[in-house]
């Protein structure tokens, strides 16, 4: 059976109900997904938009309405979807504890590829991916790029004719989802359709259509450009002071018709309604061109607002001149392997420091020296002027750590969680159940209290991590990637958050891929190879990459061009 040309997925009247939901997860959704290009996947968390790949993969069947994939209806030809369609899971979905090369020999057992099929394609497979040289690394060792690399790998083997991605580069620095869409692309050249789910909204911008989710409704099919063009004239540019950022952008976020606001540097960018009246406009606002994730917060309401209710809650830290953080010539090494070579910097009180990198670079493990998890092999970590060697328990009783992957008790209840960390962070009495009632109402998790915390929406998981994070009010807090995975409404919420509790005098150290969040901070350290190979602020970067080529360069462009001049310049020095 041949479907038309122009039709690659056909999705007619789809509802999907799950038992015991309130609201079906999809409902009545029509679209016609056209062949041979990028069809992107976006919306809030809980929107459906795992649902939706799934049903288009034939895992689950539509409670009422159909798919047809290239002709091949998902319910009554499964077995020739499966055969015609590469899927690849939102969480790593490979087995980590076997190789590269067993994981795809696996894969090819499931495909039936064998003799000289299978040694061509995975021929193919090693140089489009370039994982030839990590053929015998166990999956679980992979950086999060050569993962969702390998993952991908898998996922053609079969050489499909329809690709469904979920979320595929979520936990990737920059480097490696450049990377990760240049092969998708190539993909597309060869005649390969592809469905890709993603909360990077600057990915969907890229995709020749996009499907864009919300509370399992279809608001917009079409071309990014198309929603975009919604907030034509109405997105504004303005300069501001770096010390008062956090405080103008809470301020203009409570003002009526303002609908979104984020910090670019020293820069705030606005969002207002097309009624917001003209008089009211700051000479100092400069019209600038819209984009996709402008539009995307727009249709859905707008943003959460300026304020933290967190934030309100905690009393002032006394600041002082005295570095809260101190990192003297920390290094780490596991055997023969310089994971941390020599890092010296210092954070200010009340400051949000971003220590970014690609996967692999070193951060994690310059993050848990930091906090005590991890003993240097030589240098000294300080917190609050503390030796993290010689005074831990102390120091650790000053921090609070949001870990990048969910750290709490997965079979535990959210109430449960909540009771036992605010227990280990020395909470006891009347004090402690009213912190614990007090991070409920903040986080609203009161529909959850009794759900075990692994089965939670991400966007919950997240805030009950960070409930637990803070609940003791920390002088330093450590953040790990706090919004890997989440969308942009629940990431405006998070630094709400964490731009008020800065503003309440506590220090927040802050690893992300999200280069959009890293401006939010008042300093960067890049690391890279185990080095600290740039520090400054998210302007002085930018600035530091400035050329012909480039006469503005994003943070993402400053994050490429100054690993590019290392590697150069570690060339030229003869690979030191």
């Amino acid at each position: 059976m041949v479907g038309h040309p122009q039709t690659a997925i056909q999705v007619k009247n789809l509802t999907k109900t799950f038992p015991g939901m309130e609201k079906p997860a999809l409902e009545d959704i029509n679209a016609t997904l056209r062949p041979g290009i990028i069809t992107g996947l976006v919306g809030p968390d809980a929107a459906g938009k795992t649902t939706l790949i799934r049903l288009m993969a034939g895992l689950l069947l539509p409670t009422t309405g159909h798919i047809k994939m290239l002709g091949f209806d998902t319910h009554m030809d499964a077995s020739s979807i499966h055969d015609i369609t590469g899927y690849m899971p939102q969480k790593f979905g490979l087995y980590e504890d076997l190789t590269v090369f067993e994981n795809l020999e696996l894969y090819a057992k499931l495909h039936g590829i064998k003799g000289d099929k299978k040694k061509d394609v995975f021929e193919k497979m090693f140089h489009f991916t370039s994982l030839k040289p990590f053929v015998d690394r166990l999956a679980g060792n992979l950086s999060g790029g050569m993962k969702q690399k390998l993952g991908l790998a898998c996922a053609l083997l079969s050489e499909p004719k329809v690709l469904l991605l979920d979320e595929p580069s979520v936990g990737v620095d920059p480097l490696s989802r450049r990377e990760l869409w240049q092969m998708v692309q190539d993909l597309i050249h060869q005649g390969i359709t592809v469905v890709w789910s993603t909360s990077y909204l600057d990915e969907a911008d890229q995709c020749e259509e996009v499907l864009l989710l919300n509370e399992g409704k279809l608001l917009f099919y079409g071309p990014p450009q198309e929603l975009t063009r919604r907030v034509q004239h109405h997105v504004f540019q303005m300069d501001v002071p770096p010390e008062k950022r956090r405080l103008v952008l809470s301020h203009l976020l409570s003002r009526p018709g303002i609908i979104d606001g984020v910090i670019q540097g020293n820069k705030i960018r606005l969002v207002c309604s097309p009624t917001f009246p003209q008089s009211s406009k700051d000479p100092a606002w400069h019209s600038i061109k819209p984009r996709f994730e402008d539009a995307f917060v727009d249709i859905l309401g707008g943003g959460p607002g300026g304020t933290s209710v967190l934030a309100d809650h905690i009393p002032h830290k006394k600041t002082s001149g005295m570095s809260s953080i101190q990192a003297n010539h920390l290094t780490k090494k596991f055997g023969d392997f310089t994971a941390a070579d020599n890092i010296s910097f210092s954070i200010k009180r009340g400051e949000i420091f971003g220590l970014l990198g690609p996967n692999g670079a070193g951060k994690s493990t310059i993050f848990k020296m930091l906090c005590g998890l991890l003993q240097p092999t030589h240098g000294k970590a300080l917190v609050s002027g503390l030796d993290l060697k010689t005074a831990t328990s102390e120091a650790r009783s000053h921090i609070g750590y949001m870990a990048q992957k969910f750290s709490l008790y997965g079979d535990l209840s959210v109430k449960e969680n909540l009771n036992f960390f605010s227990g280990v962070y020395g909470l006891f009495g009347q004090s402690r159940q009213e912190k614990i009632n007090q991070m409920i109402s903040i986080f609203d998790l009161n529909p959850y209290l009794n759900s075990n915390a692994g089965l939670l929406p991400l966007g919950f998981k997240q805030r009950l991590a960070l409930a637990c994070a803070v609940m003791h009010e920390p002088d330093v807090l450590f953040l790990d990637e706090p919004t890997s995975g989440v969308d942009p409404i629940t990431r405006r919420e998070f630094w709400n958050h964490i731009n008020g509790m800065v503003e309440k005098g506590i220090t927040i150290m802050v690893t992300t891929h999200f280069m959009e969040e890293a401006e939010y901070c008042d300093r960067i350290a890049l690391i890279y190879g185990g080095k600290n190979i740039a520090t400054g602020t998210p302007d002085e970067l930018k600035e530091s990459v400035r050329s012909k080529t480039t006469p503005n360069p994003t943070l993402e462009d400053a994050f490429i061009k100054l690993i590019e001049h290392s590697d150069v310049y570690k060339k030229e020095r003869g690979g030191e």
